[in-house]
C-alpha cells in the first residue's frame, strides 16, 4: 500500500492511520481495535483496505488506553475515557467527508463504539461491530447488552460461529433487543479473532454495512 493510500494520522486525542480512497463515495469509517491489540492489527488493516477500495475514507485509530500504554489490556475504569476517545476521530473524519460517518471496532473496541452511540444518538450513522464480546468466555449469564435497548444506530455484527464470547444463537437472541435496522454476518469456523474460516470481507462486511440505512449514501 502506498503512502498516498494510507497515511499516519495524528492530532489531539487521535493517533492512527488514514486510508484515502482513489474515488471517494462521501462516506467514512472510524475503526478501532480490541483489548489486546492496537490499530495496526492485521484484521483492522484488512477491513480498512476493503472499505477504502469501496470508496470510503477510513481512519483506524488507537483507543486512549493504548495511546498511553503499549501493552496490556485496558482497566475497567478506563472504559468511559475510551468511549469518549472515539468522538475525536469521528469529528476528524467529518472534515474529509460531508456524507455519512460510520463507527466500528473489534471486540472491546466495538463494544465501546456501540455504547458511545447509545449514549449519543445521531453521533454516527452506522456501526460495524466485529466479534462483539457478548459475555466473558464461560460466563453466559454476564451479558454485555444493557445498552442495546437504547441503541438508535443501525448496526452490523460480524461474528465467528466458534467465538467463545457468544454463540450464534446467543447473538441472535440478544439482537432482538435492537429496534433499529441491524444485521448479523456469520463467519464459519472462526473464533473471536475471525482468523479461521473463510472471511470474504467485501461481501460479508462492506456490502452488508452499505445495505444498512440508505444504500445510496453508504
Amino acid at each position: 500500500m502506498s503512502k498516498a493510500k494510507c497515511e499516519p494520522f495524528t492530532r489531539a486525542q487521535v493517533r492512527g492511520f488514514l486510508h484515502v480512497p482513489e474515488k471517494a463515495n462521501g462516506t467514512s469509517l472510524v475503526l478501532t481495535h480490541g483489548a489486546g491489540a492496537n490499530c495496526e492489527s492485521p484484521l483492522l488493516v484488512a477491513v480498512a483496505e476493503a472499505f477504502r477500495l469501496a470508496g470510503y475514507h477510513v481512519l483506524r485509530c488507537d483507543l486512549p488506553f493504548r495511546q498511553v500504554r503499549r501493552f496490556g489490556p485496558p482497566h475497567p475504569s478506563q472504559a468511559a475515557a475510551d468511549r469518549e476517545g472515539l468522538r475525536a476521530p469521528v469529528e476528524a473524519l467529518r472534515e474529509f467527508t460531508a456524507g455519512r460517518v460510520c463507527l466500528g471496532g473489534h471486540s472491546y473496541g466495538g463494544r465501546q463504539a456501540s455504547m458511545l452511540a447509545a449514549e449519543n444518538p445521531g453521533l454516527v450513522d452506522a456501526l460495524l461491530l466485529l466479534s462483539y464480546p457478548l459475555h466473558p468466555p464461560g460466563k453466559p449469564q454476564q451479558l454485555r447488552t444493557g445498552h442495546f435497548s437504547q441503541l438508535q444506530t443501525p448496526a452490523l455484527f460480524v461474528h465467528g460461529d466458534a467465538d467463545p464470547f457468544g454463540t450464534v444463537s446467543e447473538m441472535e437472541s440478544a439482537l432482538v433487543q435492537l429496534a433499529e435496522p441491524h444485521a448479523l454476518s456469520i463467519i464459519e469456523a472462526a473464533g473471536h479473532d475471525l482468523k479461521r474460516g473463510r472471511f470474504d470481507i467485501p461481501s460479508q462486511v462492506v456490502a452488508p454495512l452499505r445495505a444498512l440505512g440508505s444504500p445510496a449514501a453508504l
